[in-house]
């Protein structure tokens, strides 16, 4: 009877390589950062921030509307542990019920630049040198202006509100993934795959996001 041989360290490595189940877009993430732990140090660092806007205002200590002239700058102290500021009002308190809406705007607003700019820079990166040229000046007039005050013009037309600040911020950095993702698609587009599908007649709605845009992301 043959007796098997072990194969050698390289190829055994390589097989259980190949013959692991592919890992999910998250799962590949949470094996990278185990890997680096500065980096699970600033995962658990996010996610105690974002627990705390959730939770902030359950937990607070103090009414953060509530004033009181006896404590006005009060420093640091068992009380007031952040201290209070010109009305008495409990520091600590105001940062854990503002959290939540200052999480809420960052979400938002750097969602709703990067759902648009991706889209934008996906077509000008694909489309002829006409709409690519019209797309990026666009972007490049953006670009121009300082983002603060940009933002607070677009935010004095749109009128107040959270919400009108937060679709500022976005219009602001949508120049930002726009340039990124335009950079990806103009390598994308040239692969062999891409140029297959078009060959192959597929729309180029659907060339662009079941192909490119999976690769942008990668």
């Amino acid at each position: 009877m043959m007796q098997e041989q072990a194969a050698p360290p390289g190829v055994a490595a390589s097989i259980s390589q190949f013959s692991r189940p592919p890992r999910t877009f998250w799962g590949d993430a949470f094996y990278r950062l185990r890997r680096h732990p500065i980096g699970m140090v600033g995962l658990v660092i996010v996610v105690l921030l974002v627990l705390l806007a959730l939770l902030g205002p359950y937990l607070a200590p103090y009414d953060p509307n509530e004033m009181d002239f006896a404590q006005r700058f009060a420093p640091p102290s068992l009380a007031h542990p952040m201290g209070a500021d010109d009305f008495g009002r409990d520091t600590l308190s105001r940062i854990m019920v503002g959290a939540r809406v200052s999480l809420m705007v960052g979400i938002i607003a750097v969602g709703i630049a990067g759902t648009v700019g991706s889209l934008l820079g996906i077509i000008a990166g694909y489309s002829r040198r006409a709409v690519d040229e019209t797309i990026m000046r666009v972007m490049d007039i953006i670009f121009a202006f300082p983002a603060i005050l940009l933002a607070i013009a677009i935010l004095a037309a749109l009128g107040k509100g959270v919400a009108n600040a937060m679709i500022a911020i976005g219009i602001v950095y949508i120049p930002v993934f726009a340039r990124i993702v335009r950079g990806t698609t103009l390598s994308l587009k040239e692969l062999d795959y891409i140029e297959a599908a078009y060959a192959g007649g597929a729309p180029t709605g659907r060339i662009l996001l079941r192909h490119i845009l999976p690769g942008t992301l990668d």
